[in-house]
């Protein structure tokens, strides 16, 4: 069993974890995950390790509160212990000096970019990142990310943070101004990743999308994360999760990730109505 060490509230639904995990910690790459228990009965899920601290032993989560684990998650304090913790999972990302990157997070996205930004800024690269959510209530990790880059421009849909708008109106901008862009890495929402990869391979940019597929397994047995790269299939658990942009098939992942959609709500009903039942004694 892992301990919660720290837990922290980032933004609206969305939680910090600083877990016991000391071999995972050891272990863990930029782009990895984990694969979460909670309890005897639960689902398995994906979690990207968002930072590791090999000499503390410690992975940090974060968590959005969305389905019936995460908000149960959400209830877990700290000292509380999860049940079991599986990884790191995944192909590590490919780090190297490409020269000059554009990391792109958005929304609960701006997690799982920040391990790879930190490490492409310790290759060497030119950074400059660009992070995005609906509104500024909903961004986090502006300081971790500005100390790991060269360059940081934020957008907001409603414009209460940054610049108003999206964050491919931020890219497009950068690639009109004429900068050099040798790479961008874009992880968010499937449609921001899809917006992105249209954009940059109109102007023949590199990009690599990390993907958040269905998972159960996590290593590859289950076929739930199975996505379409370049007209094959590939499991995103262990041939990703990072893909080459320009090869996959964005639509069907978005019409695969809607696949249990009614389990959802309905599991999540049942754990609201039963938190509610709680709440009144």
């Amino acid at each position: 069993m892992n301990e919660i060490l720290l837990k922290k509230s980032l933004s609206e639904d969305v939680k910090q974890y600083i877990v016991n995990a000391p071999l995972i910690a050891k272990k863990a790459l930029p782009g990895q995950f984990v694969v979460i228990r909670i309890c005897e009965i639960g689902e398995r899920i994906p979690l990207t390790i968002a930072d590791s601290d090999p000499e503390k032993g410690t992975i940090t989560l974060i968590v959005q509160e969305v389905g019936k684990t995460t908000r149960q998650l959400g209830t877990f304090a700290q000292g509380q212990k999860i049940l079991d913790i599986a990884g790191p999972l995944g192909t590590p990302s490919e780090i190297e000096n490409f020269g000059t990157v554009v990391m792109i997070g958005g929304g609960i996205g701006i997690a799982p970019i920040f391990p790879i930004t930190k490490a492409m800024k310790a290759a060497g690269n030119t950074v400059i990142s660009i992070i995005g959510a609906r509104c500024a209530d909903l961004l986090f990790y502006q300081d971790l990310m500005t100390a790991h880059s060269d360059e940081v421009i934020i957008t907001t849909d409603d414009g209460t943070c940054g610049l108003k708008g999206f964050v491919t109106d931020a890219l497009d901008e950068l690639i009109q101004s004429g900068r050099k862009i040798d790479r961008v890495v874009t992880i968010g929402p499937p449609i921001m990743m899809k917006m992105v990869s249209i954009l940059t391979k109109k102007h023949g940019i590199p990009t690599i999308a990390s993907l958040n597929s269905i998972m159960v397994d996590g290593t590859g047995m289950c076929g739930a994360c199975r996505v379409e790269v370049g007209g094959e299939t590939k499991f995103t658990c262990v041939d990703g999760p990072d893909f080459d942009a320009h090869k996959v098939d964005f639509d069907l992942l978005i019409h695969r990730l809607d696949n249990y959609t009614p389990q959802e709500r309905e599991a999540n009903s049942k754990f609201c109505n039963c938190t509610d039942k709680k709440d009144r004694g």
